[in-house]
């Protein structure tokens, strides 16, 4: 399976960078985060250090984005487009599946209900940039830097931890969401009880 073509690429060195690339993302924002903030924020949906959509962007991006490389403006622009389209789609995901974003630029100027902001789009180019000409051509000569089959284990065992997480966190969500409704319901069927009897006196 691990030695699947895939995009020109085999399935072990794209699920590698993938998982590269998600602890980079985790670490790049949740580091951004902390001194904007002025304390130690986690900017990952679980526990660990892994934010999977910098992983799915990032590989997605070089594979959509590559092409271009022979014209930096256009990469650029494509990728500051491609980025934001896919950040916005994400965030209305999560809002359906959730009910909440993972991040807020409503204090950003030129935001767009908080999901997308003007400053994103121009950092999203640039990343499109240092991903191209720079990152992961290091990041696939580093994952053969190790043995295939301890890789190929490590890559195992952090995707298993990340999933555990991430189910714990989901079913800690939809626990709080089911108790806010039962609350809710509650509230309502006495303020029911209350109308009733009001009327009655």
């Amino acid at each position: 399976m691990w030695t699947k073509e895939m995009f020109g690429t085999d399935l072990y060195h794209l699920v590698m960078a993938f998982v590269i690339y998600s602890v980079i993302g985790w670490f790049v924002e949740s580091v951004y985060m902390s001194i904007c903030n002025r304390k130690l924020t986690n900017r990952g949906f679980g526990k660990g250090p892994f934010c999977p959509i910098y992983g799915v962007g990032a590989i997605a991006g070089y594979l959509i984005l590559h092409p271009l490389s022979n014209n930096a403006f256009l990469l650029y622009l494509i990728g500051a487009l491609t980025a934001t389209v896919f950040e916005y789609s994400v965030g209305k995901l999560m809002l359906f599946l959730f009910g909440e974003v993972w991040w807020d630029y409503h204090e950003k100027p030129w935001n767009y209900k908080g999901i997308i902001c003007l400053e994103s789009t121009i950092a999203w180019g640039f990343y499109a940039l240092i991903i191209i000409f720079f990152l992961h051509g290091r990041i696939m000569r580093f994952i053969d830097l190790y043995d295939y089959e301890l890789g190929i284990r490590v890559c195992k065992i952090v995707l298993t931890l990340v999933v555990l997480d991430y189910v714990w966190r989901i079913v800690h969500i939809f626990d709080f969401t089911l108790k806010y409704l039962n609350k809710f319901q509650e509230i309502e069927r006495i303020k029911k009880i209350k109308a009733t009897i009001r009327r009655y006196l």
